[in-house]
């Protein structure tokens, strides 16, 4: 296996890529359909797909009415960034879910917040302090 490509339900698709691109700070982009888009590093690996609920009928991703959006679900992204992390994260949320601390199963940095559609996002420092 080489590559996977996590898929999450969202309601607004473009406006969930604005979040993520901004959380990342990436330039602004539009998704390439109003029903999927994708968030990319910049040598174009996928880090993360984002689907509109109940378009193409993928059974998981028919309505969030069926399951509570991010349970059993973290999404963890590690960022060489994090000290301009931080700050980004904080200008989209009114509150952090956890604040900034050191992991001490990795032994780095990290904090975590929701997106617009209530899954849990953390995001890691790449290396220790």
């Amino acid at each position: 296996m080489k590559r996977t490509w996590t898929i999450i339900g969202v309601r607004d698709v473009p406006g969930s890529l604005k979040w993520y691109q901004s959380l990342f700070g990436q330039p602004e982009t539009p998704p390439e359909h109003d029903d999927f888009g994708q968030i990319l590093d910049a040598d174009g690996t996928v880090l993360l797909c984002l689907h509109k609920w109940g378009a193409h009928e993928h059974p998981p991703l028919t309505s969030p009415d069926r399951g509570t959006p991010g349970n059993g679900l973290l999404l963890f992204f590690r960022v060489d960034d994090f000290d301009l992390a931080l700050p980004r994260a904080r200008a989209l949320v009114t509150r952090l879910e956890e604040e900034p601390h050191v992991n001490p199963n990795t032994r780095t940095r990290e904090f975590s917040l929701r997106d617009p559609d209530g899954y849990y996002v953390t995001i890691s420092a790449l290396s220790a302090p």
